[in-house]
């Protein structure tokens, strides 16, 4: 019997008629890792996002932008400063990682920081595999920087878009704010310590105390999923971990933490492989 394969190409769950649902044509693609600004929106990290929480593949925009939201209205919350987006810490080189939920024929990937290129990889006008990973050495860019990331696509005129904030030079994973935290330097004139009271008499000795009780022991920390175990959302999953859902068994493409309406059965051969 034919085992039959779901491609990701459905709507991404029902939310209120004020937002707008991706369709079929409208599911693309976007940097995962480190994570873009539609990822932080779509994993919850950021919130209050707009529609853009439900499908960060969709920033889609003609090629020649330099926006993080490719100048549509509608996904502005990714250009806008003020959301103090937080930034992962990176080493010099710095790999990104693409799901693509529908793979579009490529011109070439382009990447920027302060609008200027600083690395391309050709696509040769092919379609590309479900994940598309590139490694860039940001060494001449250290400490914070906003790169923008864009796949051009060979046979539209239309190119995807995405911002990924970065600390550069501060190590492999983690975050740091936007905004730097309030200085802890003492103050210039410190007031003067009060005297010191003069030491007490001995005080007469206690009798032994009881023996304290046992104190309770330290909690466990959240299991690793197991191999096999039901797929569930909020689950940091990474490449290679079995999954079980609806009576069949999935690997892990690609890491990532699953959301509500990504399931294995939406997302197959993008983020899940059927087994």
């Amino acid at each position: 019997m034919r085992r039959k394969i779901s491609y990701p190409l459905v709507a991404l769950g029902m939310v209120a008629s004020s937002l707008t649902v991706a369709s079929p044509a409208q599911a693309h693609g976007y940097v995962s890792n480190p994570p873009s600004r539609q990822a932080l929106c779509a994993a919850g990290t950021v919130r209050d996002c707009g529609p853009i929480q439900f499908e960060p593949q969709s920033v889609e925009a003609p090629k020649g932008s330099q926006r993080c939201d490719g100048g549509v209205a509608q996904w502005s919350v990714l250009s806008d400063e003020s959301r103090n987006w937080p930034a992962r810490n990176v080493g010099s080189s710095v790999t990104f990682t693409w799901v693509l939920t529908a793979r579009h024929r490529t011109a070439d990937w382009e990447y920027f920081i302060d609008g200027t290129r600083i690395a391309t990889f050709d696509g040769g006008n092919a379609q590309p595999d479900a994940t598309v990973s590139h490694t860039i050495d940001l060494g001449k860019f250290p400490g914070r920087q906003r790169l923008l990331a864009v796949w051009n696509i060979g046979d539209t005129p239309m190119a995807f878009y995405n911002c990924v904030d970065l600390n550069v030079g501060g190590g492999g994973g983690g975050v740091v704010p936007t905004r730097p935290p309030a200085s802890s330097e003492p103050p210039a004139n410190p007031p003067a310590a009060p005297p010191a009271a003069p030491p007490a008499a001995d005080p007469p000795a206690a009798p032994p105390a009881a023996d304290p009780p046992a104190a309770d022991p330290p909690a466990a920390p959240p299991a690793a999923p197991v191999t096999g175990d039901p797929w569930a959302a909020g689950v940091s999953y990474k490449t290679g971990d079995v999954v079980t859902y609806e009576g069949t068994r999935y690997q892990c493409r690609q890491g990532h933490t699953s959301l509500n309406s990504w399931e294995p059965s939406i997302y197959t051969l993008a983020l899940w492989l059927p087994l």
